[in-house]
């Protein structure tokens, strides 16, 4: 089972994260998202766990415990959507800079 794991503290590792969980039984992955620009934690991360009852006592014994000082959000992560596929492209109606059609 894929969980979400949020409003995590900003110098939490990844190593720590699978800790945390590793107490509930098996993680197979640990992942703590970071911005690619500043390298940064974004505060979230996602953990992989095999086994969906371990998983949801995790996820039962965690949401709202306090880690590093701070409560943190843990629930069933939920597949997005492909976001891609209602997208027209930007400019799909031909407009320029100020709305201003322009002539092709």
């Amino acid at each position: 089972m894929n969980i979400y794991v949020g409003s995590l503290h900003f110098k939490m590792n990844e190593a720590e994260l699978r800790e945390l969980f590793e107490e509930y039984g098996e993680v197979t992955s640990a992942k703590i998202i970071f911005d690619k620009y500043s390298g940064k934690s974004k505060g979230f991360g996602f953990v992989e766990m095999p086994n969906e009852a371990e998983a949801k006592k995790a996820i039962e014994e965690l949401n709202g415990a306090e880690v590093q000082g701070r409560k943190i959000i843990v629930n069933e992560s939920i597949e997005r959507a492909d976001r891609r596929r209602d997208f027209r492209g930007g400019n799909s109606d031909r407009r320029g800079p100020g709305g201003n059609r322009r002539d092709m």
